[in-house]
């Protein structure tokens, strides 16, 4: 198995974990249900910064953007050039809306919450190994050197 292959399922791996996340808080937020995270957390997720557009919570972007690398990642993992360049172009799209995130829960909100926090996290490895999958030698690059 090449490194490009390990890395791009590594990826689908992570992004499952931040899908289960940002799920848990999409579900939670359209059931309109109270999540017991201590009241730091409470005002992040109560605030209007989690409402999202169009009737989307922001959660539910994420849980769109944890669906589109899971499956970038998988077909890289393929073979896939698009599947690589798709994981490489989402993953660091969410990891500037993370930054940006954690901003407003710093600077505006003055308060984390740990579910974005992990959510965060899980956008930033993407973000590192998509860059790094994206810089693997791949098979067919492999096999025209030897």
């Amino acid at each position: 198995m090449t490194i490009s292959k390990r890395i791009a399922l590594i990826a689908a791996l992570v992004a499952c974990f931040g899908l289960v996340d940002s799920g848990y808080l999409t579900i939670k937020h359209l059931q309109g249900s109270y999540i017991r995270c201590g009241d730091e957390c409470s005002a992040v997720l109560g605030s209007k910064y989690a409402e999202g557009f169009a009737g989307v919570p922001l959660a539910g972007f994420g849980v769109m953007g944890y669906i589109t690398v899971i499956v970038a990642a998988i077909s890289a993992a393929l073979g896939s050039s698009v599947g690589r360049q798709v994981l490489v172009i989402v993953a660091t799209i969410m990891a500037l809306v993370s930054l940006w995130l954690l901003y407003i829960q710093a600077f505006v909100i003055h308060a984390f919450c740990k579910y974005c926090l992990a959510s965060a996290a899980a956008s930033f490895t993407l973000a590192g190994l998509a860059l790094i999958q994206r810089f693997a030698p791949s098979r067919e690059g492999l096999r025209s050197k030897n």
